[in-house]
Protein backbone atom coordinates (compact mmCIF):
# COMPACT_ATOMS: atom_id res chain seq x y z
CA UNK A 1 0.00 0.00 0.00
CA UNK A 2 1.60 3.69 -1.12
CA UNK A 3 1.84 6.48 1.42
CA UNK A 4 -1.09 8.22 0.07
CA UNK A 5 -3.80 5.09 0.70
CA UNK A 6 -2.68 5.25 4.55
CA UNK A 7 -4.51 7.14 7.51
CA UNK A 8 -2.21 9.56 9.44
CA UNK A 9 -1.81 7.08 12.51
CA UNK A 10 -0.95 4.55 9.88
CA UNK A 11 1.68 6.46 7.88
CA UNK A 12 3.38 7.39 11.51
CA UNK A 13 3.42 3.75 12.72
CA UNK A 14 4.83 2.55 9.58
CA UNK A 15 7.65 4.92 9.33
CA UNK A 16 8.56 5.05 13.05
CA UNK A 17 9.02 1.25 13.27
CA UNK A 18 12.40 0.16 13.28
CA UNK A 19 14.03 -2.06 10.10
CA UNK A 20 17.03 -4.62 10.61
CA UNK A 21 18.96 -2.20 8.35
CA UNK A 22 18.94 0.27 11.36
CA UNK A 23 19.25 -1.88 13.68
CA UNK A 24 22.73 -2.92 11.68
CA UNK A 25 23.77 0.36 11.12
CA UNK A 26 23.96 1.24 15.15
CA UNK A 27 25.62 -1.96 15.53
CA UNK A 28 27.97 -1.22 13.28
CA UNK A 29 28.96 2.10 14.62
CA UNK A 30 30.24 -0.26 17.79
CA UNK A 31 32.87 -1.51 15.79
CA UNK A 32 35.31 1.06 16.49
CA UNK A 33 36.23 -0.50 19.58
CA UNK A 34 37.36 -3.20 18.38
CA UNK A 35 38.12 -3.25 14.67
CA UNK A 36 40.16 0.59 15.17
CA UNK A 37 40.95 1.23 18.50
CA UNK A 38 44.06 3.78 16.78
CA UNK A 39 41.10 5.67 15.40
CA UNK A 40 38.31 6.33 18.63
CA UNK A 41 38.92 9.58 18.92
CA UNK A 42 38.42 10.37 14.61
CA UNK A 43 35.52 8.45 15.20
CA UNK A 44 34.27 10.76 18.31
CA UNK A 45 34.68 13.60 15.95
CA UNK A 46 32.48 11.46 13.44
CA UNK A 47 29.83 11.20 16.15
CA UNK A 48 29.82 14.42 16.94
CA UNK A 49 29.87 15.89 13.19
CA UNK A 50 26.67 13.99 12.75
CA UNK A 51 25.09 15.12 15.12
CA UNK A 52 25.42 18.78 13.93
CA UNK A 53 24.35 17.86 10.48
CA UNK A 54 21.88 16.03 11.92
CA UNK A 55 20.46 19.38 13.75
CA UNK A 56 20.96 21.08 10.11
CA UNK A 57 19.13 18.15 8.65
CA UNK A 58 16.23 19.26 10.45
CA UNK A 59 15.75 22.66 9.22
CA UNK A 60 17.14 21.95 5.50
CA UNK A 61 15.90 18.26 4.74
CA UNK A 62 12.82 19.12 6.39
CA UNK A 63 11.73 22.66 7.13
CA UNK A 64 13.28 23.87 3.44
CA UNK A 65 15.66 26.87 5.95
CA UNK A 66 18.84 26.78 3.86
CA UNK A 67 21.47 27.99 6.71
CA UNK A 68 25.19 29.20 6.01
CA UNK A 69 25.65 29.88 9.32
CA UNK A 70 24.44 27.11 12.08
CA UNK A 71 28.38 26.46 13.00
CA UNK A 72 27.37 29.94 14.99
CA UNK A 73 24.57 27.45 17.29
CA UNK A 74 27.69 24.76 17.50
CA UNK A 75 30.57 27.26 19.26
CA UNK A 76 28.43 28.56 21.05
CA UNK A 77 27.47 25.25 22.73
CA UNK A 78 31.79 24.42 22.27
CA UNK A 79 32.83 28.05 24.11
CA UNK A 80 29.75 27.60 26.71
CA UNK A 81 30.83 24.00 27.65
CA UNK A 82 34.11 24.77 27.50
CA UNK A 83 33.57 28.24 30.18
CA UNK A 84 31.50 26.37 32.71
CA UNK A 85 34.11 23.55 32.91
CA UNK A 86 37.10 26.19 32.99
CA UNK A 87 35.38 28.00 35.71
CA UNK A 88 34.88 24.98 38.19
CA UNK A 89 31.69 23.38 36.76
CA UNK A 90 33.08 20.05 34.95
CA UNK A 91 30.37 17.86 34.90
CA UNK A 92 29.91 17.19 31.79
CA UNK A 93 26.04 16.57 31.31
CA UNK A 94 25.21 19.37 33.20
CA UNK A 95 27.94 20.97 30.73
CA UNK A 96 25.75 19.91 27.77
CA UNK A 97 22.77 21.33 29.18
CA UNK A 98 24.30 24.46 29.64
CA UNK A 99 25.63 24.64 25.87
CA UNK A 100 21.73 23.07 24.68
CA UNK A 101 19.93 26.00 27.12
CA UNK A 102 22.09 28.61 25.46
CA UNK A 103 22.24 27.95 22.17
CA UNK A 104 18.59 27.14 22.37
CA UNK A 105 18.02 30.34 23.87
CA UNK A 106 19.69 32.34 21.06
CA UNK A 107 18.00 30.06 18.13
CA UNK A 108 14.80 31.03 19.23
CA UNK A 109 15.45 34.53 19.33
CA UNK A 110 16.85 34.50 15.59
CA UNK A 111 14.32 32.59 14.62
CA UNK A 112 11.82 35.49 14.83
CA UNK A 113 13.71 37.38 12.36
CA UNK A 114 14.24 34.02 10.14
CA UNK A 115 10.45 32.71 9.78
CA UNK A 116 10.00 35.74 8.41
CA UNK A 117 12.20 35.49 5.49
CA UNK A 118 12.63 32.63 2.45
CA UNK A 119 15.11 32.09 -0.61
CA UNK A 120 17.82 34.50 -1.07
CA UNK A 121 17.11 36.58 1.69
CA UNK A 122 17.54 33.76 4.40
CA UNK A 123 20.63 32.92 3.09
CA UNK A 124 22.15 36.08 3.63
CA UNK A 125 20.63 36.58 7.18
CA UNK A 126 21.96 32.85 8.33
CA UNK A 127 25.21 33.70 6.98
CA UNK A 128 25.41 37.51 8.23
CA UNK A 129 24.42 36.20 11.73
CA UNK A 130 26.92 33.67 11.80
CA UNK A 131 29.90 36.03 10.30
CA UNK A 132 28.85 38.27 13.43
CA UNK A 133 28.87 35.93 15.82
CA UNK A 134 32.36 34.49 14.83
CA UNK A 135 33.61 38.51 14.70
CA UNK A 136 32.14 38.63 18.02
CA UNK A 137 34.42 35.55 19.44
CA UNK A 138 37.33 36.71 17.94
CA UNK A 139 36.92 40.32 19.61
CA UNK A 140 36.40 38.89 23.34
CA UNK A 141 39.74 37.17 23.01
CA UNK A 142 39.51 37.91 27.31
CA UNK A 143 37.21 35.67 27.37
CA UNK A 144 37.14 33.03 24.61
CA UNK A 145 40.97 33.14 24.69
CA UNK A 146 40.41 34.55 20.45
CA UNK A 147 42.87 33.01 18.11
CA UNK A 148 44.77 31.11 20.35
CA UNK A 149 42.01 29.44 21.79
CA UNK A 150 39.84 28.34 24.73
CA UNK A 151 42.27 26.64 27.14
CA UNK A 152 41.89 25.64 30.87
CA UNK A 153 38.65 22.96 30.22
CA UNK A 154 38.96 20.61 33.15
CA UNK A 155 36.20 17.92 32.93
CA UNK A 156 35.31 15.51 35.67
CA UNK A 157 34.41 11.88 35.02
CA UNK A 158 31.47 11.00 33.22
CA UNK A 159 28.76 10.02 35.77
CA UNK A 160 31.46 10.25 38.36
CA UNK A 161 32.74 6.85 37.00
CA UNK A 162 34.51 7.18 33.44
CA UNK A 163 37.70 9.15 32.90
CA UNK A 164 38.16 10.85 29.41
CA UNK A 165 41.15 8.98 28.48
CA UNK A 166 43.69 9.66 25.80
CA UNK A 167 42.80 6.97 23.86
CA UNK A 168 38.95 8.15 23.07
CA UNK A 169 37.51 5.08 24.60
CA UNK A 170 35.06 6.59 26.92
CA UNK A 171 35.13 10.44 24.20
CA UNK A 172 33.80 8.03 21.45
CA UNK A 173 30.93 5.89 23.51
CA UNK A 174 29.73 9.08 25.17
CA UNK A 175 29.71 10.67 21.78
CA UNK A 176 27.53 8.01 20.13
CA UNK A 177 25.32 7.61 23.00
CA UNK A 178 24.33 11.60 22.85
CA UNK A 179 23.96 11.09 19.32
CA UNK A 180 21.92 7.79 19.21
CA UNK A 181 19.37 9.50 21.87
CA UNK A 182 19.29 12.86 20.19
CA UNK A 183 18.78 10.54 17.01
CA UNK A 184 15.62 9.11 18.35
CA UNK A 185 14.16 12.34 19.31
CA UNK A 186 14.32 13.87 15.86
CA UNK A 187 13.58 10.18 14.14
CA UNK A 188 9.90 10.56 16.69
CA UNK A 189 10.10 14.33 15.77
CA UNK A 190 9.98 13.88 12.10
CA UNK A 191 7.29 11.31 12.09
CA UNK A 192 5.36 13.22 13.92
CA UNK A 193 1.99 15.40 13.08
CA UNK A 194 4.63 18.26 13.58
CA UNK A 195 7.32 16.84 11.11
CA UNK A 196 4.53 16.17 8.62
CA UNK A 197 4.03 19.52 9.17
CA UNK A 198 7.35 20.26 8.50
CA UNK A 199 7.44 18.77 5.08
CA UNK A 200 4.12 20.96 3.87
CA UNK A 201 5.77 23.86 4.95
CA UNK A 202 8.85 22.81 2.86
CA UNK A 203 6.64 22.38 -0.14
CA UNK A 204 4.13 25.29 0.13
CA UNK A 205 4.98 27.66 2.62
CA UNK A 206 1.99 29.87 1.76
CA UNK A 207 -1.02 26.96 1.66
CA UNK A 208 -0.31 25.55 4.70
CA UNK A 209 -1.81 28.23 7.41
CA UNK A 210 -4.94 27.09 5.69
CA UNK A 211 -5.68 23.80 7.31
CA UNK A 212 -4.40 25.50 10.52
CA UNK A 213 -0.53 24.92 10.45
CA UNK A 214 1.21 28.39 11.04
CA UNK A 215 4.61 28.20 8.77
CA UNK A 216 6.47 31.02 10.89
CA UNK A 217 5.23 28.87 14.45
CA UNK A 218 6.78 25.53 13.48
CA UNK A 219 9.84 27.21 11.64
CA UNK A 220 10.57 29.28 14.92
CA UNK A 221 9.90 25.83 16.99
CA UNK A 222 12.30 23.89 14.92
CA UNK A 223 14.66 26.49 14.25
CA UNK A 224 14.71 26.94 18.08
CA UNK A 225 15.22 22.61 18.38
CA UNK A 226 17.98 22.26 16.07
CA UNK A 227 20.23 25.13 16.99
CA UNK A 228 20.10 23.37 20.91
CA UNK A 229 21.09 20.10 19.44
CA UNK A 230 23.75 22.10 17.60
CA UNK A 231 24.84 23.40 20.82
CA UNK A 232 25.41 19.72 21.90
CA UNK A 233 27.53 18.79 19.68
CA UNK A 234 29.56 21.91 20.47
CA UNK A 235 29.63 21.12 23.74
CA UNK A 236 31.03 17.24 22.90
CA UNK A 237 33.38 18.37 20.73
CA UNK A 238 35.04 21.11 24.01
CA UNK A 239 34.55 18.37 26.57
CA UNK A 240 35.77 15.39 24.79
CA UNK A 241 38.64 17.52 23.14
CA UNK A 242 39.43 20.36 25.93
CA UNK A 243 39.79 22.77 24.15
CA UNK A 244 37.99 25.40 21.82
CA UNK A 245 39.14 27.16 18.03
CA UNK A 246 37.16 29.65 16.47
CA UNK A 247 37.39 27.23 13.88
CA UNK A 248 33.81 26.40 15.65
CA UNK A 249 31.77 29.81 14.59
CA UNK A 250 33.73 29.70 11.49
CA UNK A 251 31.56 30.11 7.83
CA UNK A 252 34.03 27.23 6.57
CA UNK A 253 32.10 24.81 9.26
CA UNK A 254 28.90 25.46 7.95
CA UNK A 255 29.58 25.01 4.70
CA UNK A 256 31.32 21.57 4.97
CA UNK A 257 28.27 20.77 7.32
CA UNK A 258 26.28 21.71 4.59
CA UNK A 259 28.45 19.34 1.65
CA UNK A 260 27.94 16.82 4.38
CA UNK A 261 24.14 16.67 3.85
CA UNK A 262 24.45 16.88 0.45
CA UNK A 263 26.80 13.46 0.05
CA UNK A 264 24.68 11.91 2.85
CA UNK A 265 21.00 13.15 1.62
CA UNK A 266 19.13 15.86 3.11
CA UNK A 267 15.78 14.89 3.92
CA UNK A 268 16.79 11.50 5.46
CA UNK A 269 17.60 11.33 9.14
CA UNK A 270 21.05 8.86 8.42
CA UNK A 271 21.66 11.41 5.41
CA UNK A 272 23.74 13.44 7.58
CA UNK A 273 25.26 10.38 9.96
CA UNK A 274 26.48 9.11 6.56
CA UNK A 275 27.55 12.17 4.57
CA UNK A 276 29.50 13.54 8.02
CA UNK A 277 31.05 9.82 7.96
CA UNK A 278 32.14 9.89 4.50
CA UNK A 279 33.62 13.67 4.73
CA UNK A 280 35.63 13.33 7.80
CA UNK A 281 36.92 9.95 6.65
CA UNK A 282 37.82 11.59 3.22
CA UNK A 283 39.35 14.46 5.04
CA UNK A 284 41.47 12.57 6.93
CA UNK A 285 42.62 10.07 4.07
CA UNK A 286 42.90 13.02 1.49
CA UNK A 287 44.98 15.19 3.67
CA UNK A 288 47.14 12.59 4.84
CA UNK A 289 47.86 11.98 0.67
CA UNK A 290 48.25 15.76 -0.27
CA UNK A 291 47.73 18.04 2.56
CA UNK A 292 47.82 21.28 0.11
CA UNK A 293 45.27 19.98 -2.19
CA UNK A 294 42.66 17.83 -0.17
CA UNK A 295 39.86 19.93 -0.82
CA UNK A 296 40.40 18.98 -4.57
CA UNK A 297 39.62 15.41 -4.16
CA UNK A 298 36.49 16.73 -1.35
CA UNK A 299 35.35 18.40 -4.82
CA UNK A 300 35.46 15.61 -6.94
CA UNK A 301 34.02 13.29 -4.30
CA UNK A 302 30.95 15.96 -4.67
CA UNK A 303 30.99 16.62 -7.91
CA UNK A 304 30.30 13.02 -8.98
CA UNK A 305 27.81 12.34 -6.26
CA UNK A 306 25.80 15.16 -7.23
CA UNK A 307 25.89 14.27 -10.88
CA UNK A 308 25.70 10.10 -10.23
CA UNK A 309 23.45 10.53 -7.26
CA UNK A 310 21.38 13.91 -7.09
CA UNK A 311 19.53 12.83 -3.66
CA UNK A 312 22.86 11.82 -1.70
CA UNK A 313 23.98 8.36 -0.90
CA UNK A 314 21.00 7.60 1.65
CA UNK A 315 18.31 9.10 -0.56
CA UNK A 316 19.53 7.34 -3.79
CA UNK A 317 19.46 4.06 -1.97
CA UNK A 318 16.21 4.71 -0.14
CA UNK A 319 14.71 5.82 -3.43
CA UNK A 320 15.44 2.14 -4.99
CA UNK A 321 14.70 0.32 -1.84
CA UNK A 322 11.59 2.02 -2.41
CA UNK A 323 11.00 1.56 -6.12
CA UNK A 324 12.33 -2.34 -5.79
CA UNK A 325 9.75 -3.00 -2.80
CA UNK A 326 6.99 -1.51 -5.16
CA UNK A 327 7.81 -3.55 -7.84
Amino acid sequence: MSDAALTPQAYLRAHTRWRPEETLFWLATLLPFWLFPDYLSLASQIAITALLALSLDLILGYAGIVSLGHAAFYGLGAYTAGLVSKYGFGDPLGGLVCAAAVAGLVGYATSFIIARFRHLALIMLTLGFGLLLAELGNSLGWLTGGVDGLQGIEMWDLLGVFHFDLYGKVGYAYSLAVLFLLFLFARRLVHSPFGLALTGIRENWVRMPAIGASSRAHIRMVYTIAAAMAGVAGGLIAQTTQTVSLQALSFELSAEVLVMLVLGGAGYLYGGIVGAAIFMIARDRFSGIAPQYWYFWIGVLLVMVVIFLPNGIVGSLARLTSRWRKE
